[in-house]
C-alpha cells in the first residue's frame, strides 16, 4: 500500500488545480495550463496534415485475412477516409492486414484511421505490429498494446526498422461488439530524418518494443503480486483536474510484460481521480517517502489546496495500522523551498515546495536531497523536527531533476539534472554524489563530471548491476511541449563515475513522462502530455528498453541465470534467504525496491548489493541488512547476476521491519 500512497498528488478539493476538459477547452481563467501559457502549448495538427507526411502508397498492395462484400481490403490504402476495410462477418479474431510497400524502407511509424461512417464495429483494440523483409519471417512485434475505442487517428511510433512488409494484427475489438477488424486508412511513415537504424545493442542497449496505451501514463507502479505494470492518467485518458462528477473516477490500464497485452479500466469507487486525495492539509505535487517503521511521510505541495504562504505545507505522517494522518508541525516546509520566480511574480508559493527528493532513512528520519540546493534532515517522532544539512555543493535549484539511491548500504545518492525554475528555464547537466550516514549529520557531497545532455522532466532508474539509466527530459523546461527533447539516454557507471550515451528513444518523454524498472530487468519509459484533446503532445504509449547487459557482443540475447527456488517470499530485516539458481554461474545478488513514479519523482526505488554465501553449485544464502532505514519495509525485486552483470528475471520479496 505504501507504494501507491507515494503517488497521491493533491487534496480532494483540487482548489487551485487548473482544469482542462478532454476536448481541450481550458477552464483556467488565467489562460494557463499548470502554469504554462496556453499559447506555448502546440495545437494538434489536422488529420490531413499528419497523413500528408506519410509515404505515398503508389503501387503498394495489401492482403487481408478476410473481407466483407463491399468493404474490400484495398480500401485501407485507397486514400479515401469514407471507405473502409471490414472483415467478413463469419471471421473470428485475430485478423491481420499485410502491407507490401514493394521496396525496402526504414520505417518508424504507422497511423490507422478507424472507420468514419458513424459505426464503430471493428475498431481495433488489442493489437500487434510487425515488420518483415520478405513477408514470411516476422520476428518479434515492434509494437503491441490497446487503442482507444473511438474514431480518432491512431498513431504508433517505434524504433526504426528496415522492412518491405508491415503487418497489423488485431487481437480484440475495442468495444467487444463483435470479432471484427476494420480500417479506413492505414499509412506508413519513413523514420525521422537523421534517425537511421539503431546502434549495436551490446554497447547501447535497444528499445525493442512500443506499447500503445488507451491513456497518457502520467503515473505508474508495479503490482508485486503479478509483476504487471499499473498506469493511470486522471479522470480522462488525456486530461486532468476534473471537477464535479468527473473528479470521482480514474482512467487506468495494466500492461502485462509477459503476455504483452494491455487492458483498460475506469475506476469509479475511489471518490477521487488520483490527482486528488485527503490529507491533514490539502496538497498537490508533494512527494512522500516510506519510513523505517513503515509509516509514510509527506511535505510541501502548493500546486493545489492553497499555498504554503498562507497555510504552510509542513510535514505529516500516515500510519498504515491506524489509517490516519498526523501533523508534524516540527517539520517545516520553508527550509526546502526553491527560489522560483513564478512564486515571486504570483506573490505566493506555488512551485517552490513541489516534488521533494525524499529518502526514508535510519530511526524514522527523512533526508531531503533537493530539488532546492538547500538540503535538510527531518525527524518524525513526536511532533517532528528539522535540521539543516547544508547545500548540494555549488549546484542550483534543480526542479524536476532526479535523485536515485543506487547504493543504500553505503548511503549513496546520485542526483542528475533539473531546472532552476519549474518552467521557462534551461535545465542543467549537473551531477552529484551525496553520501549520507547518521541522521542530522552533514552529508558528503561530491560534484562529478556532468551528463552529456542537460535535462528536466527526465526519469532515472537504478538497474540490477548498480548502474543508473537516465532517459528522456528536455533542455528548456516547458510543460506540455515536445520542444528541445533529449532523445539520447545515458548510462551512469558508479565504478567509473562516467556517463555513456545509449540507443536513442523514438518518442519525446518530457513533462508527465514516467519510467520504471520491470521485473525482467528491462526499463519502461512512457507518457508525456495530458493536455486535452486539442494539444499535439499527448503520448499514450511507452517504449521498453533492454540494457546492454541483456546482449552478447554480437547482438544476440545473452543467456540469463534463473532463480529456481527462494526459501521465503517475506523476510525480516537482518534475515537470511536461501536461493537456488540455474543457468550461467551466479556471483552476486541485488535487491531493488519496487518503484512508483509520477512527475519525475520515484522515492521508492533504491538498491542493495548482496554478497552471497555459496553452498553447493547453484545454492546460495543472502542476508538482508539489519537496519530498516536501509532495507525499507515493502516489496523488493531480488535479482541474481553473473560475473558479467547479466541479471535473472526478478523474484519478489517482502521486507518487514
Amino acid at each position: 500500500m505504501d507504494r501507491f500512497l507515494s503517488l497521491l498528488l493533491c487534496s480532494a478539493l483540487c482548489s487551485a488545480a487548473p482544469q482542462i476538459t478532454p476536448d481541450g477547452n481550458a477552464l483556467a481563467p488565467s489562460g494557463t495550463l499548470d502554469g504554462v501559457p496556453l499559447r506555448q502549448i502546440p495545437a494538434k495538427p489536422a488529420v490531413a496534415e499528419i497523413v500528408a507526411a506519410a509515404m505515398p502508397p503508389d503501387g503498394w498492395t495489401v492482403t487481408c485475412g478476410s473481407s466483407q462484400a463491399g468493404n474490400a481490403c484495398s480500401n485501407a490504402i485507397d486514400g479515401n477516409e469514407d471507405t473502409f476495410w471490414l472483415t467478413d462477418s463469419t471471421a473470428s479474431l485475430p485478423q491481420s492486414i499485410v502491407i507490401d510497400m514493394k521496396a525496402t524502407r526504414i520505417v518508424g511509424r504507422i497511423t490507422i484511421q478507424p472507420r468514419q461512417d458513424g459505426a464503430a464495429n471493428g475498431n481495433i483494440g488489442q493489437h500487434q505490429v510487425f515488420l518483415s523483409q520478405d513477408g514470411t519471417n516476422w520476428g518479434n512485434a515492434v509494437a503491441v498494446g490497446t487503442y482507444l475505442d473511438d474514431k480518432r487517428l491512431k498513431t504508433t511510433i517505434f524504433t526504426p526498422g528496415s522492412a518491405r512488409y508491415v503487418r497489423i494484427t488485431s487481437l480484440s475489438e475495442a468495444g467487444n461488439r463483435a470479432p471484427a477488424m476494420s480500417i479506413s486508412e492505414v499509412n506508413v511513415y519513413d523514420a525521422p530524418e537523421g534517425s537511421g537504424l539503431p546502434p549495436p545493442p551490446a554497447t547501447a542497449g535497444a528499445w525493442a518494443l512500443t506499447v500503445d496505451m488507451p491513456l497518457v501514463p502520467v503515473s505508474a507502479a508495479i503490482e508485486w503480486a503479478s509483476g504487471r505494470l499499473l498506469v493511470w492518467s486522471s479522470f480522462a485518458w488525456n486530461a486532468f483536474g476534473g471537477g464535479g462528477a468527473q473528479g470521482h473516477q480514474t482512467v487506468t490500464a495494466i500492461y502485462d510484460p509477459v503476455a504483452q497485452l494491455v487492458s483498460e479500466r475506469t475506476i469509479t469507487n475511489t471518490d477521487h481521480d488520483m490527482f486528488c486525495e485527503d490529507l491533514k492539509k490539502p496538497r498537490g505535487y508533494q512527494s512522500q517517502a516510506t519510513l523505517s517503521d513503515g509509516r509514510i511521510f509527506t511535505i510541501g505541495a502548493s500546486w493545489s489546496g492553497g499555498s504554503s504562504t498562507d497555510n504552510p505545507k509542513d510535514g505529516e505522517v500516515y500510519d498504515t495500522a491506524t489509517n490516519a494522518w498526523t501533523a508534524l508541525p516540527g517539520c517545516p516546509v520553508d527550509p526546502m523551498l526553491t527560489s522560483d520566480p513564478e512564486d515571486v511574480s504570483l506573490g505566493y508559493i506555488y512551485r517552490g515546495d513541489n516534488h521533494g527528493w525524499l529518502f526514508g532513512w535510519k530511526n524514522g528520519s527523512v533526508f531531503q536531497a533537493g530539488p532546492a540546493v538547500a538540503m535538510n534532515w527531518y525527524a518524525t517522532s513526536g511532533t517532528g523536527s528539522q535540521s539543516p544539512a547544508g547545500n548540494r555543493a555549488a549546484d542550483k535549484d534543480s526542479m524536476s531533476g532526479n535523485a536515485i539511491m543506487y547504493d543504500a548500504v553505503a548511503g549513496k545518492i546520485l542526483t542528475v539534472g533539473g531546472s532552476p525554475n519549474y518552467v521557462n528555464s534551461y535545465s542543467t547537466a549537473n551531477a552529484h554524489i551525496i553520501t549520507i550516514s547518521d541522521p542530522d549529520t552533514a552529508p558528503e557531497v561530491t560534484a562529478i563530471n556532468p551528463m552529456a545532455f542537460p535535462r528536466a522532466f527526465h526519469n532515472s532508474l537504478v538497474l540490477p548491476d548498480g548502474k543508473v539509466f537516465i532517459t528522456g527530459g528536455q533542455h528548456y523546461a516547458v510543460g506540455f511541449t515536445d520542444q528541445t527533447p533529449q532523445l539520447i539516454p545515458e548510462m551512469w557507471d558508479p565504478a567509473t563515475q562516467a556517463f555513456t550515451q545509449m540507443a536513442p528513444i523514438s518518442i519525446p518523454r518530457n513533462y508527465h513522462s514516467t519510467g520504471l524498472l520491470l521485473p525482467d530487468a528491462t526499463v519502461y519509459n512512457g507518457g508525456g502530455g495530458l493536455c486535452g484533446d486539442s494539444c499535439a503532445t499527448n503520448h499514450p504509449d511507452a517504449q521498453i528498453y533492454s540494457p546492454p547487459y541483456l546482449f552478447n557482443a554480437d547482438g544476440s540475447l545473452a543467456a540469463r541465470p534463473a532463480i529456481d527456488f527462494l526459501s521465503a517470499g517475506e523476510v525480516a530485516v537482518g534475515g537470511r534467504l536461501s536461493v537456488t539458481t540455474s543457468g550461467p554461474a551466479v556471483t552476486a545478488f541485488s535487491l531493488i525496491r519496487l518503484g512508483s513514479t509520477t512527475h519525475t519523482v520515484n522515492t521508492d526505488q533504491r538498491r542493495i548489493a548482496l554478497t552471497p554465501e555459496s553452498g553447493d553449485y547453484g545454492s546460495f544464502t543472502v542476508t538482508v541488512p539489519a537496519d530498516p532505514g536501509v532495507a525499507l519495509p515493502g516489496y523488493w525485486y531480488l535479482f541474481a547476476l553473473t560475473e558479467g552483470g547479466v541479471p535473472s528475471v526478478a523474484k519478489f520479496v517482502k521486507v518487514v521491519a
